[in-house]
């Protein structure tokens, strides 16, 4: 170094303050620093680009733009080079030593006051530089400006605390040579191996190479900002497995970029497996969060809904400050909007791919639809895209063949206010029961629901495009008479038999009513408007939650020939005819999926097997 005078100087009082919260409380991974000091690197390098095409007078014009870092255990230093802009002499004293923002001083103080640690302080005023002194007692800066005429080769030092010195230094290359001398107790910064890790972990997409040792350390490239034109199948692909930390291929590839209302370029994938159903555990957030191509997040929750978390991917917004913590992630207005916007292109996305490819959307769905569903049930803002979304079979469709609530609207007739569902086991439980029959018989179409959850999503939506959803086994729900076969109990013998049934049953209902939509089946169990159906009852149980007593509204098919007998039987054997009406209840409440105790209907079978076989 060549003996010359030494420049010392004190810190700006901001400067000082600044550097007690950026050392002490600002970044909670102290890992931080290094993500830093490379992403100024690299913006430093872009800049030195842009020079070179308008500039002729380029000091050492022939350098490789590139980052080295250099680790050093036994003098327990670190050291990240470019050969970038480069520094003046008066750009040192005001690049690191002052803050030249209008405002700063209050800001401060006002930050001071309220005791926030975690004030996006990098992100308003570009000084991540400081984030060195987090693990360093003493940095070093070798530098050299770009400008051949008004550069010169210097060294600024600081301890971070009492000011800094600049000096003439020799043969100090074109950019800024960074030396970190650690701190005691932050050795790791000095390992390869550490350092490394965390280059591939937070830098491992910038544009420029970063050479760990005189290694190639980030080999992969930003695939999320090239043209979708210049990338193959391939490259999707292999990028999905490095970022997916994944095995299989993409199911789905979303690739989009958008100026308005943020700065976003995005790159999403769908794999083929949804994990969860394998039984390993519920999956976590699984899409990165990068500003200009520099790691904010590996893993940030608040990024995208929670029942989006299958998706795998990169979003890299320039909007964001470089510093948004964990902590802060929730609460930014930026994620926010992000959230919103990812989202809804995300099922925009989902509703072409089904238009465009129906059997390759319903594999998707097989696996995926859990997620969608649990969309509806929680985010109501997004309740309409995902309900267009969902698929399902029909009393109008084959076994096996799925529809849609779009479809569903354009089959019904035009007076139909409302698309009825069933709820259950499957599909021959359901068609098997007595609810089908008064729509079959009127040509109304059910939509058929076998998910456990499906109760779920039908309890949060009450509509779909201005027609309600309505449960087929409801009690309140009202039909026009439609012709049958079969003479009907008169109805003076009707009311009677309903008044007896009513009195007989007790409790175990909440009244006995003829109807009509039975065709064939004697009687049914109408769950009322605000009971638990069959479906919500089971999942309660399964939760361990306390079932309400099933009090149902039993309907009687007048037109029944056990209806009809049953109403001879109770004036000539009352005892027999309680038998028979607690077990066609029991026969009632099995098929529908609300017997409780089904000990109490095999003995009051065998009960009445007795009486029948005497």
């Amino acid at each position: 170094m060549a003996t010359t005078e030494i420049e010392k100087h004190g810190f700006q009082a901001e400067v000082r303050q600044l550097l007690d919260i950026v050392i002490h409380s600002l970044y909670t991974d102290k890992e931080i620093f290094v993500r830093e000091l490379v992403s100024n690197a690299a913006d430093s390098l872009e800049k030195l680009r842009l020079k070179q095409l308008t500039e002729n007078s380029v000091y050492d014009a022939d350098l490789p733009l590139e980052i080295s870092i250099t680790t050093d255990e036994e003098k327990n230093t670190l050291t990240i080079a470019d050969h970038g802009i480069g520094m003046t002499r008066a750009e040192l004293t005001e690049n690191l030593g002052t803050i030249a923002h209008s405002g700063t001083k209050a800001f401060l103080e006002q930050l001071k006051e309220k005791g926030d640690n975690n004030a996006d302080v990098i992100g308003q005023f570009g000084v991540g530089f400081y984030s060195a002194f987090m693990g360093s007692d003493e940095v070093e800066v070798h530098t050299h400006s770009w400008d051949a005429e008004a550069g010169e080769s210097l060294v600024w030092t600081s301890d971070g605390a009492t000011g800094y010195t600049i000096e003439e230094s020799s043969d100090v290359a074109r950019g800024a040579r960074i030396v970190l001398k650690l701190k005691e107790g932050q050795e790791e910064f000095a390992k390869a191996e550490r350092i490394k890790e965390i280059l591939e972990k937070y830098s491992n997409f910038v544009s420029f190479p970063i050479n760990l040792n005189g290694e190639r350390v980030n080999k992969v490239e930003a695939l999320w900002l090239k043209s979708k034109n210049d990338i193959t199948t391939e490259e999707y692909s292999e990028f999905y497995k490095f970022v997916g930390h994944a095995w299989d291929e993409p199911r789905y590839t979303m690739h989009f970029s958008a100026d308005a209302p943020l700065a976003i370029n995005s790159l999403l994938f769908v794999p083929q497996e949804n994990q969860e159903q394998f039984g390993m555990g519920q999956m976590e957030a699984g899409v990165s969060l990068y500003c200009r191509k520099v790691l904010i997040d590996a893993k940030p929750k608040n990024l995208l809904p929670e029942w989006l978390r299958f998706l795998k991917g990169v979003i890299d917004s320039e909007d964001l400050p470089l510093n948004i913590s964990r902590e802060t992630m929730q609460d930014s207005a930026l994620i926010q909007k992000l959230n919103k916007l990812i989202t809804k292109r995300f099922l925009k996305f989902l509703e072409k791919q089904a238009k465009d490819d129906s059997e390759k959307y319903e594999e998707f769905y097989a696996k995926f639809s859990r997620f969608l569903k649990e969309g509806i049930a929680t985010s109501f803002e997004h309740q309409a895209q995902l309900a267009n979304l969902l698929r399902f079979e029909s009393t109008m469709t084959d076994a096996g063949k799925v529809t849609s609530f779009a479809d569903y609207i354009d089959r019904a007739k035009e007076d139909q206010e409302a698309i009825y569902f069933l709820v259950g086991a499957s599909r021959d439980v359901i068609e098997n029961g007595p609810y089908l029959e008064a729509f079959k018989a009127r040509g109304i179409e059910v939509a058929i629901f076998t998910d456990t959850v499906d109760q779920y999503v039908f309890d949060t939506m009450p509509e779909f495009k201005g027609k309600k959803l309505i449960s087929a086994d409801r009690a309140d729900i009202e039909l026009d008479d439609v012709a049958t076969e079969g003479e009907a109990l008169d109805e003076k013998s009707l009311e009677a038999l309903t008044g007896w049934m009513a009195e007989a049953l007790g409790d175990r209902v909440e009244k006995v009513a003829a109807g009509k939509r039975l065709v064939d089946s004697p009687v049914a169990a109408l769950a009322p408007q605000d009971a638990p159906n069959a479906q919500m009852r089971s999942m309660m149980k399964a939760m361990g939650q306390e079932i309400p007593e099933a009090k149902i509204v039993l309907e009687v098919n007048p037109r029944s020939e056990v209806i009809k007998n049953l109403a001879a039987l109770k004036g000539k054997d009352g005892e027999l005819a309680d038998l028979v009406a607690q077990q066609l209840t029991d026969n009632a409440l099995l098929a529908a999926g609300m017997i409780d105790n089904p000990q109490n209907m095999v003995n009051r079978m065998n009960d009445l097997l007795a009486k029948l076989v005497k």
